[in-house]
């Protein structure tokens, strides 16, 4: 896992909720009639607002992973531990990903996202992702 991604949220007025989270300094990088994606220019960090009719996921939280491999190996470990996941699956947005409840019935996300970041449907630039350096390792 590289990082805590993205939160998801539910709307009532997608128009209102987009145009406060712009406000704060987010930038709309995915926008659909049922959901939108707005991310932090500098590190892609992200909130996803859903409308009531987006029904392919509820409020959550998610971590990205830089390869997708990672994420069919977490899935692959997490069932062969007993634990409930849905199917990996592909987004519309380049990215892929599954959802599950943790021990406590929070929901979460654990999504690939691409290097270069999540493609806009609204022309913006993709913001890419940050790579985690190594760690040194300790001598001794």
């Amino acid at each position: 896992m590289s990082r805590l991604g993205h939160v998801a949220v539910r709307v009532q007025d997608m128009a209102r909720a987009k145009a406060f989270y712009q406000s704060l300094g987010l930038r709309l990088t995915w926008d659909a009639d049922d959901w939108a994606y707005l991310q932090a220019p500098g590190n892609g960090d992200g909130i996803a607002l859903l409308s009531p009719a987006y029904t392919a996921a509820g409020p959550h939280f998610a971590f990205h992973y830089e390869e997708r491999s990672e994420v069919d190996a977490v899935h692959d470990r997490l069932e062969a531990e007993g634990h409930s996941v849905g199917p990996v699956h592909d987004h519309r947005d380049g990215t892929a990903s599954f959802y599950m409840k943790d021990p406590e019935g929070n929901w979460l996300e654990l999504l690939y996202e691409p290097a270069a970041g999540i493609p806009s449907n609204v022309g913006a630039e993709p913001i890419p992702v940050p790579r985690i350096s190594p760690r040194p390792s300790s001598a001794g």
